[in-house]
């Protein structure tokens, strides 16, 4: 427990489903988690939840969206002296919808929430990063397969991932990792209330939980995980290895 003491820790969308759980068991690592978010008052209850536990955790609400919010969150820090330790860029918007129906407008969110945000995120954070920090980047099993009328988010998703080896690349001089999760089909709710066949489809057995990815960030957060860089994790209970005939 000790090797996290005095980590800062960032983590956007942590209001709720897997970043919820990856700035809890960063917090539980007993680092200082700024929780970031859109929604003010899933965040502030999030926030609360972890304060009472004995956590060590700051809400902040912010836009990925909108630049100008995240340059204003960074000079927050820089003026409080922060050193962060690891950046999740978890936050993100999934939006499917027919090709021809699907809107330049609503193209460019999915892509600006999705991918820009974890560009500027990681520019921003940088100066503030110490030698062997660690950024992680979310970004999903639909990057490399696809179901029909995905395309703006399965575009932002592939685009994480060759930013995020675009980034490890240019921030070794700095001696900070930068990796990315894939993770496959994670079940934030009702996670009782799925079928034998659910689990079954998987080679794991069961399908996922947001701890199975939280639980990732951690390993590479860790020091000693200082050899992996500008990977791609993926987490899926084994789903994207299946071969699937139909006789």
């Amino acid at each position: 427990m000790n090797q996290r003491d005095d980590k800062h820790v960032i983590v956007t969308g942590a209001a709720q489903g897997i970043g919820k759980k990856i700035a809890e068991l960063f917090a539980e690592a007993r680092a200082h988690v700024w929780l970031l978010d859109c929604n003010s008052s899933k965040g502030k209850q999030v926030e609360g939840d972890l304060q009472e536990k004995g956590y060590n955790v700051t809400f902040q609400q912010l836009d990925v969206e909108h630049p100008e919010e995240i340059k204003t969150f960074f000079l927050r820090l820089a003026g409080e002296k922060a050193v962060i330790n690891t950046l999740v860029n978890n936050a993100g918007i999934s939006h499917f919808k027919r090709l021809s129906e699907l809107e330049v407008t609503e193209w460019d969110t999915v892509m600006n929430t999705n991918v820009r945000s974890m560009m500027l995120m990681s520019k921003y954070c940088v100066p503030l990063m110490k030698l062997g920090g660690s950024i992680i980047n979310i970004a999903s099993t639909r990057a490399l397969m696809s179901e029909p009328n995905c395309e703006a988010y399965a575009a932002s998703k592939g685009a994480v991932i060759a930013l995020t080896h675009a980034l490890a690349a240019t921030l070794s001089e700095k001696h900070i990792r930068v990796n990315a999760i894939s993770p496959g089909w994670i079940q934030t709710e009702n996670y009782s209330q799925l079928r034998e066949e659910d689990h079954h489809q998987h080679f794991s057995q069961r399908v996922g939980q947001p701890a199975d990815v939280a639980k990732a960030c951690l390993f590479l957060s860790r020091e000693d995980a200082d050899f992996i860089t500008g990977e791609n994790v993926i987490i899926d209970g084994g789903m994207t290895r299946k071969m699937i005939y139909h006789h």
